[in-house]
């Protein structure tokens, strides 16, 4: 008889803390694009939503901020700028979700295996079948009657 097993691995761990690490960084490097973007097609500082975003992203740049010189390119009414500070931020920034995410992805590797026993349904192996409804474990000590599995091919 061809028996079939399914096995499932199950983190003990929820993936929610990973996921609020990821939309934080996510945040960071999005904001970080548009002052970029900003910066580079010479967005009004005076307006309040281009203001808040360079306020809010000055921490991350200011740290990288003197490492190259900008590039200024002056017109008639706005100045574009491209500021290497940004590019290093968000590539740090980047490199540290990576990193983190990477050490959460170790600490979180206890993870169990499941294993159920499925009866193959054809007709010429009804007797192998009922062989195998009378042992109470499968090959691997797993009591099929300890995995919840509502599937109706189970053998229990």
């Amino acid at each position: 008889m061809e028996k079939k097993y399914e096995t499932r691995n199950t983190t003990s761990e929820g993936n929610m803390p990973k996921s609020i690490v990821m939309i934080l960084f996510s945040i960071v490097e999005v904001l970080l694009g548009f002052r970029f973007v900003f910066k580079l097609m010479g967005a009004n500082a005076g307006n309040v939503f281009v203001s808040g975003i360079y306020n809010v992203t000055q921490f991350f740049v200011g740290i990288f901020e003197g490492i190259f010189s900008k590039a200024t390119t002056g017109g008639a009414e706005m100045e574009a700028v491209f500021e290497p500070a940004t590019l290093i931020a968000i590539i740090v920034v980047a490199l540290i979700a990576w990193g983190v995410m990477k050490l959460m992805a170790q600490t979180a590797h206890s993870t169990r295996s499941t294993q159920s026993e499925y009866r193959n349904t054809d007709a010429r192996n009804d007797t192998s079948n009922q062989t195998t409804q009378n042992n109470p474990t499968t090959p691997n000590n797993v009591n099929p009657a300890e995995v919840q599995n509502d599937d109706p091919n189970r053998i229990n």
